[in-house]
């Protein structure tokens, strides 16, 4: 544990003389942080994304399972006597925690959205709808169908399956993109800082040459560029995973009724989760530098 410790404090402090072989301003460092910054601010939005939608199906989720609804269509003179025969079936159903018919102003609003303000119910052969919410042990749905098909034959029970497991299927797509897309933008940063790497061992081939010929090992000047890279990395992915959690922070959000675009963000211990962006970087960039000094001072040799 203490040399690992060591061998960390080392890397961190550097060594001045091997410095001199990374060039510490010129295209490469700026392409490096600019890329692990860029990276760093789209992964905060891939993880927020991946969250979020994750949340949101999960509410609509819960929210669908314990509420049904019953749909009735009947002869406008049979329709009251309907209601009541399904009300008094709802009412002996275990399982049912409450029941209540909509009134004409909610499902006003319900068809508001596609048929405007103005729709003119009673002149409408509208089915009238009944709010059915189960307990928590549920009830047996295909048991209340044989008994509203028996003493009720307009009721039909509409238990939301069909909708339910669609919007499930396509939130956990959703989230499962994510994650890719985080770790396609880790790739990518590699490839980045690898090419960045690849470019400053070429351009310092003269110096990486007197450096052999005073006796310095491939190890000690790959460790210069290692260390200056990774910290590179470590840095411009610091920078935008703050610019980019500040940009999750300050969008709007409408509570628990909005989706996952206007809810999108992170809620409560999940903020702790962007800081695993910078740490994860510079350990990428870490071995993406290694693996591309070694490749190049081999060649060279």
């Amino acid at each position: 544990m203490n040399a690992r410790m060591s061998s960390l404090m080392h890397f961190l402090a550097g060594d001045a003389q091997a410095d001199r072989v990374v060039p510490p301003t010129g295209y490469t460092a700026r392409l490096t942080v600019f890329a692990a910054a860029s990276m760093a601010f789209l992964a905060v939005f891939a993880l927020a994304l991946s969250l979020a939608t994750g949340r949101v199906a999960d509410r609509w989720g819960e929210a669908l399972a314990k509420s049904l609804t019953i749909r009735i269509t009947a002869p406008v003179d049979q329709m009251d006597a309907q209601v009541l025969a399904v009300m008094e079936i709802l009412a002996t159903t275990p399982g049912v925690k409450n029941a209540r018919p909509l009134g004409d102003d909610e499902q006003r609003a319900l068809l508001e959205p596609w048929f405007g303000p103005d729709l003119p119910l009673d002149q409408l052969p509208i089915p009238k709808l009944i709010e059915v919410v189960e307990d928590g042990e549920g009830f047996d749905a295909d048991g209340l169908r044989a008994r509203l098909a028996g003493e009720a034959p307009g009721a039909i029970l509409d238990d939301h399956t069909r909708w339910r497991e669609p919007l499930v299927r396509a939130a956990k797509r959703l989230r499962a993109l994510g994650f890719v897309a985080i770790v396609l933008i880790a790739a990518l940063s590699g490839v980045v800082i690898t090419l960045a790497a690849s470019a400053a061992l070429a351009a310092n081939e003269q110096v990486i040459r007197v450096l052999r010929l005073v006796g310095a090992r491939d190890r000690y000047i790959a460790h210069a560029f290692v260390r200056r890279y990774t910290l590179r990395a470590l840095g411009g992915s610091s920078v935008g995973t703050v610019l980019g959690a500040l940009a999750i922070f300050l969008m709007p959000s409408t509570g628990d009724q909005g989706n996952f675009l206007t809810g999108l963000g992170f809620e409560g211990w999940q903020w702790l989760w962007p800081l695993l962006i910078p740490p994860l970087a510079a350990l990428a960039a870490f071995g993406a530098t290694r693996r591309t000094a070694q490749t190049v001072l081999q060649e060279k040799r």
